[in-house]
C-alpha cells in the first residue's frame, strides 16, 4: 500500500513537471512567432536567374564527374563576367519583373498588387517587361475592375505587359488578362466566362411559415431590388436583370477595347474555353506555360520575382497556420 502511494506521488510530480515544460515551450513558440512576424510591410525580391543557376549546379554536382562539375562552375563564372562587361559597354540589360496574382471572389490580392505595381513603375525602363501570373475564377465587379485598372497603369507607361495563365483566368480573371499586350496560356487553362451573375437565397416563405415578420424601410425606388428576407416581385427581378445587362455591356466594351481582334458577341456568352480553343477565338496570343516563358527569358534578361509581403496581425497568423494544418487537397 505504501509503495502504491509513493508511486502515485511520483506520477503526480512527474505530471506537474511535464505540464510546466509544455507550458514553457508554448510560451517560447508564441514569442518566436511574434518576433518572426514583427517586421513591417515590405517587398520580397528574388532573382530567378540565380535560382535556375543554383538548381542547375545542384543537379550537375550529383550527376557530373568532379572534373566536369568544376568546368561547369567555371563556365557560369565566365558567363557572369561577360554579362557584366556587356552591361557596362552597351545598353543596359533587359529586365523582367514577375508578379503573382491568385484571386479570390473579393479580389483581396489587389491590395498587394497595387503596391507592387507602384514600386515597379519607379524603376521600370522602356525595354523592361512585367509578367503577371494570373489565377482566378473571377468575383466582384468592383474588385476585379480595380485589379484590371492596376495592370492598365503598366501599359499606360508604355511598358510591355504579359499575362500568363497556367490554370484559370475566367470572368474577372479574364478582365485582368485582356489588358495585357501579350497573353499566354497553358493548353488546358480555362479562359473566358465573359458574363455577369447574381444569385441570392430567399427565406421569405420560411419566415411566413413561422409567423416571423420582416420589415425593411428604404428611400429611393430602386434602393434595393432582390432581398433575402422580403417578398421579391417580378419588378424587382426585372430591375436586377437590367442592372446585370448594363454591367455585361460595360464588361464587353472593356474586353473589346483591349482585345480588338476578338468577335465580342461570339465570346461574350458567359462560356469558358480551354487554351487551344481560346487561341482560335483570339482570347490569347500563344499556347505556353509560365515556366517555359520565364525559363527562356533568363537567356537574355534578368528576371526578378516581386512580392509585396503584408504584415499580418498575430491572431491572423495563428488562425491561418491552424487552417493550413488541417487543410487537405480534395483529390
Amino acid at each position: 500500500m505504501e509503495f502504491i502511494l509513493e508511486y502515485g506521488m511520483f506520477l503526480a510530480k512527474f505530471g506537474t513537471v511535464l505540464l510546466a515544460v509544455i507550458a514553457l515551450i508554448v510560451v517560447v513558440l508564441v514569442f518566436l512567432l511574434k518576433a518572426k512576424g514583427g517586421g513591417d510591410d515590405h517587398l520580397d525580391i528574388k532573382n530567378i536567374n540565380h535560382k535556375f543557376e543554383h538548381m542547375q549546379l545542384m543537379l550537375e554536382s550529383a550527376i557530373f564527374s568532379k572534373k566536369e562539375f568544376k568546368q561547369s562552375v567555371k563556365d557560369v563564372k565566365a558567363k557572369h563576367k561577360k554579362e557584366e562587361k556587356k552591361s557596362d559597354e552597351a545598353d543596359e540589360r533587359r529586365r523582367l519583373f514577375v508578379l503573382d496574382f491568385k484571386g479570390d471572389i473579393r479580389a483581396t490580392e489587389v491590395a498587394s498588387l497595387r503596391e507592387e505595381i507602384s514600386s515597379l513603375l519607379t524603376v521600370c525602363r522602356k525595354n523592361d517587361e512585367v509578367v503577371v501570373l494570373v489565377e482566378s475564377g473571377g468575383g466582384t465587379v468592383h474588385g476585379y475592375g480595380l485589379a484590371a485598372s492596376q495592370l492598365k497603369r503598366i501599359r499606360d507607361k508604355n511598358i510591355k505587359l504579359t499575362v500568363s495563365v497556367d490554370k484559370v483566368a475566367a470572368s474577372g480573371g479574364y478582365m485582368m488578362a485582356c489588358v495585357a499586350d501579350h497573353i499566354i496560356a497553358a493548353p488546358f487553362a480555362i479562359l473566358g466566362s465573359i458574363g455577369v451573375l447574381a444569385q441570392i437565397p430567399n427565406f421569405n416563405k420560411l419566415l411566413k411559415k413561422h409567423d416571423i415578420d420582416f420589415e425593411q424601410i428604404a428611400a429611393g425606388k430602386y434602393k434595393r431590388t432582390l432581398t433575402m428576407f422580403g417578398e421579391n416581385t417580378d419588378a424587382d427581378r426585372e430591375k436586377l436583370k437590367e442592372e446585370l445587362e448594363e454591367t455585361h455591356i460595360l464588361f464587353k466594351a472593356f474586353v473589346k477595347e483591349n482585345r480588338d481582334k476578338v468577335d465580342i458577341e461570339k465570346i461574350a456568352t458567359g462560356e469558358h474555353w480551354y487554351g487551344k480553343q481560346a487561341l482560335e477565338l483570339g482570347l490569347i496570343d500563344e499556347i505556353r506555360t509560365s515556366d517555359d516563358y520565364l525559363g527562356s527569358a533568363t537567356a537574355n534578361a534578368d528576371v526578378y520575382e516581386i512580392e509585396y509581403v503584408r504584415k499580418k496581425p498575430f491572431i491572423e497568423k495563428i488562425f491561418s497556420s491552424t487552417v493550413k494544418l488541417f487543410q487537405q487537397d480534395p483529390f
